[in-house]
């Protein structure tokens, strides 16, 4: 069984639902107190091992690729000024892995995005990150997923329980129970009436695909929204071969939501090592006014 050492990061979406904010900058780089969300699923990229990292990428969102550059100038100026550990950090950013970028160039779904990135996958299996999604857990979400790839040999999606309003914004899974939080899916559908609802369990941010995948994609028709959806195709990957549901352990935030990054800067801002025990005293005083 192949290791998986490649991730495509799906990140070309307007982001409609959280404008004004993201007309001129990427949603993608809205900052989690002081770091960009896409850095933080960046990051469990290479902490599940991951290598090689494709970044899907559309008009405007340069500043993506600027964050993970080198920046001579600012570099040469924290050094001038005494501040190595800033300097360290900065640097870092740009060493964390071999990242590659191209841009989707029509809005044409996901299925459509993931369909760019075949050249960079090859033959290999690989790790999906949805550009939205921020999961911060002990051991990286990604990692979970691509262990249970490895065991089974199977395409693999990241799963979680959610409300009946909530599953028919997403897709909706049918599930057999294997082992803990391990799941055969048989089937899925992308955003089901509720009268197609198979269970509340859905794909929330992260798959482990297998190569075939790019031939189910470039035969896979338009569907909700007019566009290509991803889950159609893995809809006939599961009802193939089947596929793994892991009800991963961590927490997600859906930064594509404003009630979701609100919900990531508090959490993340309470335990930030610079101003967490501040802002906790902060939100005990404004919690008195509520």
């Amino acid at each position: 069984m192949k290791r998986i050492r490649k991730a495509v990061i799906p990140a070309a979406g307007l982001g409609t639902r959280v404008l004004p904010a993201s007309k001129a900058m990427p949603k993608e780089m809205l900052a989690i107190v002081d770091k960009p969300a896409i850095q933080y699923i960046v990051e469990e990229a290479v902490q599940s091992g991951i290598e090689e990292i494709l970044i899907i990428t559309s008009r405007g969102k340069t500043t993506v690729e600027d964050h993970f550059d080198r920046a001579p100038e600012l570099e040469a100026t924290l050094l001038a000024r005494g501040k190595q550990d800033i300097y360290d950090e900065i640097v870092s950013i740009s060493n964390l892995a071999n990242i590659s970028y191209i841009r989707q160039k029509e809005t044409k779904g996901l299925g459509h995005a993931i369909l760019c990135a075949k050249a960079f996958v090859g033959d290999e299996p690989f790790a999906v990150l949805y550009g939205d999604d921020v999961i911060r857990a002990d051991y990286p979400v990604c990692r979970q997923l691509c262990d249970a790839y490895e065991e089974f040999g199977l395409g693999v999606v990241g799963i979680k329980e959610v409300s009946e309003e909530a599953i028919q914004k997403y897709s909706s899974m049918k599930v057999q129970p294997v082992r803990d939080n391990l799941f055969k899916i048989s089937d899925m559908i992308e955003k089901p009436t509720p009268d197609k609802i198979m269970s509340l369990y859905s794909i929330l941010g992260r798959c482990v695909l297998p190569p075939e995948i790019f031939n189910i994609l470039e035969k896979t028709p338009a569907g909700t929204g007019g566009e290509i959806q991803l889950t159609d195709a893995m809809k006939k990957l599961a009802q193939v071969k089947g596929m793994i549901g892991v009800d991963f352990v961590g927490k997600r935030y859906d930064m594509g939501n404003k009630l979701g990054i609100l919900q990531a800067i508090v959490e993340v801002g309470l335990e930030h090592k610079e101003v967490g025990e501040s802002f906790r005293s902060y939100l005990k005083e404004i919690s008195k006014t509520l």
